[in-house]
């Protein structure tokens, strides 16, 4: 029996339900499926921040993970764009790229993989307002759940990562099984307000977090801020 292993990747400052969404997901597929293997992937086994109070420690270094059967990126806001220019990180992507069989992203993860090198000529998508920023990586941006090109595989911002990793589930068991993890975590979402008008994105409010996002980061690598400057 070949084990697959499934790599979820942290960084300092990354967005919590961008990992823990479809990490529960495809842990929930773990316990049905014996050869299938989750386990989370960082530069040191050291406890790390992120956008809440919650610290996430790995359980296994780069290192001890070189070849994954898959590999999941979370996003987040400017401690991701300033994981640009984390060598050690874009140079695990870039590498585990090389045999994976999957690469994907939730929210603002799909810019460490464009900077990994793996979103030239594809389509992708990402966290609505960061969309356009996929250009500098030599992206087609798609307003997608979830966008699958080749072994590359964008999903949108934050809670699109459970519908991401239900739709791996689904892509490697079957619906059925897929359905049966659905019914596990109990997704079903009813949110409060409906479902989102995008005609009436708030982008003029929010813009000043993509404008935060990019103010004070990437202080060492003038030319990639600039680059993704050009498309905020």
């Amino acid at each position: 029996m070949t084990e697959k292993t499934f790599a979820f990747v942290v960084y300092p400052g990354l967005t919590v339900l961008d990992l823990v969404g479809p990490l529960q997901v495809l842990s929930a597929y773990a316990l049905m499926e014996p050869e299938f293997r989750v386990v989370v992937v960082g530069e040191t086994l050291d406890a790390g921040g992120t956008d809440t109070p919650l610290r996430i420690a790995p359980s296994h270094t780069f290192e001890q993970v070189p070849e994954p059967f898959g590999v999941l990126v979370p996003g987040g806001s400017a401690p991701t764009v300033q994981a640009l220019a984390n060598r050690p990180l874009i140079d695990y992507l870039t590498s585990a790229a090389r045999t994976a069989t999957l690469m994907t992203s939730v929210c603002t993860g799909a810019l460490l993989l464009g900077e990994a090198g793996l979103l030239t000529g594809r389509e992708a998508t990402t966290h609505w307002m960061f969309r356009d920023l996929l250009r500098a990586f030599g992206a087609t941006p798609v307003a997608k759940r979830w966008v699958e090109d080749g072994p590359v595989i964008t999903a949108a911002g934050v809670s699109a990562g459970i519908d991401l990793a239900l739709h791996l589930v689904e892509r490697l068991a079957g619906p059925d099984l897929a359905r049966r993890v659905q019914f596990g975590i109990e997704y079903d979402p009813e949110p409060p307000l409906g479902g989102l008008d995008w005609s009436a994105a708030p982008y003029a409010e929010l813009k000043p977090l993509l404008e935060y996002s990019l103010s004070d980061t990437l202080t060492d690598r003038p030319d990639l801020k600039a680059k993704l400057l050009q498309y905020a």
